[in-house]
């Protein structure tokens, strides 16, 4: 039986959403490509009139007052460290409050849940003092570590725990496993879509982050790779070619990331639901 057709609205909206979301992204790499001149035009231009490098020869070999590659190894390192951290915190909260029974879990849930609803800021000087006092201000723990124990992975990762038969752990507990066998053998391979799904946006999150990075970092050779770009901005002319180049830099390792790994965003995303 043929299936029918979607209403032509329904593709039209995704015509309309496709132009929104990505856009910005189309004019921001083709201005890469533009002149200076060009690119500050009265007469704006979609596709570049003269293709050309200036703007990455200028990025990675002319300017190395930016160290833009090191910038971006530190970007890279700093995500998917912090990633990797809050995936293994938030999936062991997550099968406590899961699985385990212990008194006053419910009330502990509901406090760990209550702090998403505190804006972000409230946390920063604690975190600053924290950071002071472990002397970790201006190295790459000061941006990894804060925030790998935020309550949004617990929540997701619970639900999704919530939703995994008990007969699995129940026979690998037969089999003689003890609980961190069981967790991390049985648990968190059952756990692939929802632990990718958790990793993306956490690295998201952190390779995004802006305000927290100008805090805590202060040598040049430290920053990140969202901060760096702002060094790209000179004080009296702003080289827009360059500065789109360094965006255009900045994010390709993420839509990579996210195209390759997407199935397995949409599959954790499903799974996890929201059941409990």
């Amino acid at each position: 039986m043929r299936k029918p057709s979607r209403n032509p609205l329904f593709w039209l909206l995704i015509a309309v959403l496709t132009v929104v979301f990505l856009g910005p992204l189309v004019v921001m790499a083709l201005t890469s490509f533009k002149s200076n001149i060009e690119a500050q035009s009265a007469t704006p231009t979609f596709l570049p009139q003269q293709w050309t490098l200036r703007a990455y020869r200028q990025l990675f070999v002319v300017d190395q007052a930016s160290p833009v590659l090191r910038w971006l190894l530190n970007s890279t390192v700093a995500a998917t460290s912090n990633a990797l951290l809050v995936c293994l915190f938030a999936s062991m909260a997550a099968y406590a409050f899961a699985r385990l029974r212990l008194p006053g879990k419910n009330v502990l849930f509901a406090l760990v849940l209550s702090t998403m609803f505190v804006p972000g800021f409230v946390f920063f000087m604690p975190n600053y003092e924290i950071m002071s006092k472990f002397q970790w201000l201006d190295s790459m723990a000061a941006i990894i570590f804060p925030g790998t124990a935020g309550a949004f992975g617990v929540f997701f990762l619970r639900q999704f725990f919530i939703s995994l038969p008990k007969e699995l752990e129940e026979s690998a507990r037969v089999d003689g496993a003890g609980p961190f066998t069981t967790f991390f053998r049985i648990v968190l391979p059952n756990a692939r879509g929802a632990l990718l799904t958790l990793f993306i946006l956490s690295f998201l999150a952190n390779w995004n982050d802006f305000v927290w990075p100008i805090y805590v970092l202060f040598s040049d050779d430290k920053l990140t790779l969202p901060v760096g770009l702002t060094r790209l901005q000179g004080s009296y002319t702003i080289d827009y070619p360059v500065i789109m180049a360094g965006a255009t830099v900045a994010a390709v390792p993420v839509l990579v990331l996210y195209t390759v790994l997407q199935r397995y965003v949409i599959d954790g995303v499903a799974s996890s639901g929201l059941k409990g």
